[in-house]
């Protein structure tokens, strides 16, 4: 199963495919879902943690919820970081 995302998508339209594709993944492919994990940097420990402090929660909400912060985080990430970002408009060539 993949997970098919329409060209425009609400926030909380994308947490709920998310969710769902995450507790597919859960159920049928949890390596597929670890590797997953890893690729995209969740942290580990902050998973574990908040899987503990929610304990009979959706873990895929849960889930989903800390993918789409990580990836809002890389997103800031790269913003700051872009060559010139902090060079004033009149010093660039």
């Amino acid at each position: 199963m993949a997970i098919e995302l329409p060209q425009k998508l609400s926030s909380d339209e994308l947490h709920i495919k998310l969710s769902e594709y995450i507790n597919h993944l859960i159920n049928a492919n949890f390596e597929k879902l670890l590797a997953l994990l890893y690729r995209i940097d969740v942290s580990e420990s902050k998973l574990k943690q908040l899987l503990q402090e929610h304990a009979g929660e959706d873990a895929g909400k849960i889930i989903a919820t800390l993918i789409i912060e990580r990836q809002q985080q890389k997103i800031e990430l790269r913003k700051g970081n872009r060559p010139g970002a902090d060079i004033p408009e009149m010093e660039k060539w």
